[in-house]
């Protein structure tokens, strides 16, 4: 078994930002296992709010015991970025080996298209109103908040796009102060989503609010382990394979996610084409797709995914599974 790691820099088209900050490129690993003479591969993307960096992921990858499969896999790395690449890296072997498609692999009966949201960047209400017109015809809109001003900025994006169903992500913004008057006019702008509105370790607030808009956890869900904690607080939970450490615990996630009756959204960070096929799989269980990440790149990898406006397509064999 041989694993290459190489590190990949994708241009976006334009910055994009959030309530912790901007950025003007998205990096990525790369990770290729060969075995017996065949070769997958997978994409991460290290994220510095869970204290990961290029270096440090790369690291941990190159510190994985071998031999290893996917089960053991599971023991030998936590979840995280440096998991979900070699996870998915291995499930695309698996399918080369066996000339099997991934999703036989899975169980699943077939991959069709989905809907997937498409993001408004965090700007002023301005900017907002222009992207927002510029993709009035897109059925769903996901809104980037930030917190002081957020009210306008939904405002504008309501009034760019009156046909599109909007869902908001605060990531971690919201003050409890000014949380009740949020969701009021979140409701009266009719908002279908609100994505985590609190810090990760300052959940509680919502264990004795009864939002009359569901409320989904993102960086407060990571694996299954994550679940007993959300009961009470969150309507449904968002899925990335960066979190979950692959395809293999986001399935597991996905299966005791709907028995314990959590709705279902499958999420990305953003990267190519590569880091968004695993998750195809998993986005054929949920109520929301937000699987977006290429259409912020100027140039994706060869065989990236396939869009018609707002419609995602299954991966070709030729990129992944």
């Amino acid at each position: 078994m041989k694993i290459t790691i190489k590190e990949n820099s994708f241009k976006l088209t334009q910055p994009f930002t959030i309530s912790r900050g901007s950025r003007s490129h998205a990096h990525v690993l790369s990770v290729e296992i060969e075995d017996e003479g065949m070769v997958g591969w997978g994409e991460c993307v290290p994220y510095e709010r869970y204290g990961e960096t290029l270096e440090s992921v790369s690291e941990t990858i190159k510190g994985v015991n071998q031999p290893f499969d996917r089960e053991t896999l599971q023991d030998a790395v936590a979840p995280g970025a440096a998991r979900n690449a070699l996870d998915c890296a291995l499930w695309d072997l698996e399918s080369k080996k066996y000339n099997t498609p991934v999703w036989q692999l899975a169980g699943l009966n077939s991959l069709q298209p989905l809907i997937t949201a498409v993001t408004i960047s965090l700007g002023t209400p301005e900017a907002m109103y222009q992207d927002a017109l510029a993709n009035k015809d897109r059925p769903l809109l996901k809104v980037k908040l930030g917190g002081k001003g957020d009210i306008p900025r939904i405002e504008a994006i309501h009034q760019a796009a009156p046909n599109s169903k909007l869902i908001v992500d605060a990531n971690e913004s919201c003050q409890e102060n000014d949380f009740p008057d949020l969701i009021a006019k979140l409701l009266e702008l009719d908002v279908a989503m609100v994505e985590q509105p609190f810090p990760a370790d300052q959940d509680h607030f919502l264990m004795d609010y009864k939002s009359p808009i569901p409320i989904c956890a993102d960086e407060s869900c990571h694996d299954c382990n994550s679940l007993d904690d959300l009961v009470g607080k969150y309507d449904m939970i968002n899925i990335k394979l960066d979190k979950t450490g692959g395809l293999t615990e986001a399935l597991k996630l996905l299966a005791k996610g709907k028995e314990m009756g959590f709705d279902i959204m499958v999420g990305c960070m953003v990267g190519s084409s590569l880091a968004m096929a695993p998750a195809m799989l998993v986005a054929q269980h949920a109520s929301i797709v937000d699987l977006d990440g290429p259409l912020f790149l100027v140039e994706d990898r060869k065989h990236g995914l396939a869009f018609k406006r707002s419609m995602v397509f299954p991966p070709e064999s030729m990129l992944w599974g």
